[in-house]
């Protein structure tokens, strides 16, 4: 009876020296100014959260921070809107009585003492982003959506000041490819807005499904917004037939949308909506075929091969998925629809997409060439140019400024209409000395839809962007005034993502480098820090059970022949700290096996080379895994 007692107060002693553990510093994204101090800060079931102001946002933000506070802790966590007098053991959260001009609208300021904890800002957005960096400093369990008992939580003692480099923070999510719910639209919000991301650019049309209801445009959801069900490689899909069952798909409705619009808001984020035309119009055709310059039978695109990329660049359709220039029932048919976009989206902007629109089907059609002579039109650019500006008037009439991808550059573009950058640089700085409003996007850094890895082991994709590539994202090209640039964002097309944990998996952790580059000041970013700093998010998203990507880990493999005609093959680190174990022999490598000091020599009859990487005793990342066949391709290509 003795040894139990013991034992259960051990362990109660046990369980106390672990509350009172203070987890590292790891904010992300970095702040502009971070001062460790002396002590920490206990939290319990005793601390109060106060939010004396009677502002309803700041009430909500108060109220997001108990929410998940209760998750993880199981203590009451109550809000007080009354200043209690003594300053003890609270968790405030207030707004400046006067404005602090370093801190801007999304600014704040963060003590943590060990008698209290104060969140400061000139307006709610900055309560917001104060609050998730106060979460970030409470211990990995924090994340847990069930109670998980503990006396108190340790936070350490800092004095953050911290504001935006920009106002323009966004992710982008491709709901068009393939679809996703309003709750997992939600999920996404939630995610964001962890990292100070503020801005939701929902794709909402492309070949593959129109996903917004436009109530004068039934068809558009009743016809666009399905399609047959496949598995497999997206672009590599035998092609729809009139008999298959087209069950896959949905939309939102007027209603969801107003919902995720206000669920948005209240985690100040603004939603950009895309309609991508004239290009990437394959299910709006679908529905309406007398939209298109070539008459025919169209169904939406199931994911089946119906364009050549000629890997230059180049492209030309082998079905016709565009909108026709020049019909006017065209621009009759988006007139109806940005009415309803607009009524919709309360954002000043609407995004109409504007890229890779082929125009071989145009260059066949008599109505076009009649329109090229009728304007005045050299070639298709002009055209192009000629349709977009038809459209940016459109979109202004609804009170509404008009943004596209940067091709809505050639053949000129009419004042006033905003740019994406997204084929590298060029677009954005081109359109920057123009006079146009500029968010950079290059797909170059910021499209996460990409591989991140070595291909042996990621899902192919047809290009690579690692993390280190989106860590050294800029968003001001050099030479380009700033005044033009409003932020960046980066892309998840979804293409190749069919559920929400490849999503997820797709997005973080470059989803993380992107947020330093649009929030952190650029002298504040630091590679070998972020990485630390990724590690620590790893592990909490293992609490909340997200998924991410290990590919950091994971060596870059390389071939080239050598002069005896052998493969030499070389493993390339992305990140400092790590060892290379391998096997040529079929086994499983540990770290009992050779470790990588150099390039090696593929024997003559081996079949696969497998490598796995540590981090001290600790296997990290997967075993990468790549056959002789492949590594003597790799060599073949580098001979070249």
């Amino acid at each position: 009876m003795k040894k139990g007692s013991l034992l259960i107060i051990s362990s109660m002693m046990a369980l106390s020296m672990y509350a009172q553990e203070v987890a590292p510093i790891a904010i992300i994204p970095e702040p502009v100014s971070l001062e460790k101090r002396d002590g920490k800060f206990l939290f319990t079931a005793q601390t109060r959260i106060e939010a004396a102001d009677r502002n309803p946002d700041v009430q909500r933000v108060a109220s997001f921070f108990a929410s998940q506070v209760r998750k993880a802790t199981g203590y009451q966590a109550a809000i007080q809107s009354a200043t209690a007098a003594t300053r003890t053991n609270v968790v405030s959260f207030v707004l400046n009585k006067g404005v602090e001009a370093e801190l801007g609208t999304e600014g704040y300021r963060l003590e943590v003492a060990p008698t209290q904890v104060v969140v400061k800002a000139n307006h709610p957005a900055g309560l917001f982003y104060g609050m998730q960096s106060l979460l970030q400093l409470f211990p990995k369990e924090i994340e847990s959506n069930t109670a998980i008992a503990r006396k108190s939580w340790a936070l350490p003692a800092v004095r953050i000041t911290d504001q935006p480099r920009f106002g323009w923070r966004g992710l982008m999510f491709d709901v068009s490819r393939h679809f996703f719910t309003k709750d997992q639209v939600k999920q996404f919000i939630d995610d964001m807005v962890k990292y100070k991301y503020n801005l939701l650019h929902l794709h909402l049309t492309d070949d593959q499904g129109w996903r917004i209801e436009i109530k004068s445009l039934p068809k558009l959801t009743e016809v666009g917004a399905w399609r047959p069900e496949k598995t497999g490689t997206f672009g590599t899909f035998s092609a729809p037939t009139a008999d298959e069952p087209k069950t896959y798909g949905g939309f939102y409705t007027h209603e969801d949308i107003r919902e995720l619009v206000k669920y948005a808001a209240d985690r100040f984020v603004n939603i950009l909506p895309e309609i991508d035309i004239p290009g990437h119009s394959m299910a709006a055709v679908a529905a309406y075929p007398e939209l298109s310059p070539t008459p025919g039978t169209y169904r939406v695109s199931a994911g089946d091969k119906f364009m050549q990329w000629n890997g230059n660049g180049t492209f030309y359709a082998l079905v016709d998925n565009t909108l026709n220039p020049a019909s006017e029932q065209v621009y009759s048919f988006m007139d109806k629809v940005f009415t309803e976009v607009a009524q919709l989206f309360p954002f000043g902007y609407i995004h109409m997409g504007g890229d890779e629109c082929a125009k071989n089907f145009w260059e066949q059609s008599d109505a076009i060439k009649q329109l090229m002579q009728k304007e005045n039109l050299k070639d298709m650019h002009e055209v192009q140019s000629y349709f977009v500006k038809r459209i940016g008037k459109i979109i202004e009439s609804k009170g509404k400024k008009m943004m596209g991808w940067d091709e809505i550059l050639e053949g000129g573009l009419a004042p006033g209409a905003a740019v994406m950058s997204w084929r590298g640089i060029k677009g954005g700085k081109e359109a920057a000395a123009a006079g146009h409003e500029v968010v950079m996007s290059p797909n170059s850094n910021v499209y996460i839809d990409l591989m991140q890895g070595d291909p042996a082991i990621e899902p192919p994709v047809y290009s690579t962007v690692l993390l280190k590539s989106s860590y050294n994202f800029e968003p001001v090209p050099e030479g380009v005034n700033p005044k033009m640039i409003k932020g960046g964002q980066a892309n998840l097309w979804t293409e190749q993502i069919y559920n929400t944990r490849h999503q997820q998996y797709m997005t973080w952790p470059r989803a993380f480098a992107v947020s330093e580059s649009v929030w952190s000041p650029k002298d504040k970013k630091d590679w070998n820090k972020f990485i630390a700093k990724v590690e620590q998010h790893f592990e909490r998203y293992d609490v909340a059970e997200k998924k991410y990507a290990t590919s950091m880990y994971e060596p870059l493999i390389s071939a080239s022949w050598a002069a005896d005609s052998t493969v030499k093959v070389t493993l390339n680190a992305q990140i400092e700290g790590v060892d290379f174990h391998y096997s040529f022999d079929n086994s499983f490598p540990d770290n009992f096996y050779p470790q990588y000091k150099g390039a090696l020599s593929m024997p003559k009859d081996a079949a696969t080379l497998r490598v796995v990487t540590y981090k001290g005793k600790m296997p990290v990342g997967r075993t990468v895994t790549i056959t002789a066949t492949e590594l003597k391709n790799r060599a073949n290509k580098n001979k070249k």
